[in-house]
């Protein structure tokens, strides 16, 4: 008696069926075609996110302008509400004088402090990365400091 065959063949599971996966040249061509279109999608969506978030930072930042401008005038108002209390003990323009040299001395204190800062700052290149990378350069060529 034969032996039945136990490597059967389900109908419609040969070669080019419809549940057959798709070669792999298939696949790569499929790819190749479907990965610009993802770019272009994905730049639009960058492009949306970017203007969204652009126009948040705008209103950020005349929120913050605003903010300036008032502490600007709420100081000017305190300078003005010194000038009064000391024209109170002294004449007005002796308690002027006084405030206005004060501020002046505190914008050249500040300014000092500014341009050192500044000074520290230049150039604006950075400066120990720099030899680090020419280091690193030179131990790859073999060069010793």
């Amino acid at each position: 008696m034969a032996h039945p065959d136990t490597t059967t063949t389900a109908v419609g599971a040969g070669p080019g069926a419809p549940n057959d996966p798709p070669a792999v040249g298939e696949l790569v061509h499929r790819l190749s075609e479907q990965i610009p279109d993802l770019v272009r999608s994905e730049i639009r969506l960058a492009q949306a996110e970017m203007t969204q978030k652009g126009k948040r930072a705008g209103v950020g930042i005349g929120m913050f302008s605003a903010a300036g401008l008032l502490g600007f005038f709420g100081l000017a108002v305190l300078i003005a509400t010194a000038i009064l209390a000391l024209a109170l003990v002294l004449p007005a323009w002796a308690a002027a004088l006084i405030v206005g040299v004060v501020l002046l001395i505190v914008a050249g204190v500040v300014a000092m402090v500014g341009r050192s800062s500044l000074q520290d700052a230049v150039p604006p290149t950075p400066e120990r990365a720099t030899e680090g990378a020419r280091a690193d350069v030179a131990a790859m060529k073999g060069e010793h400091s």
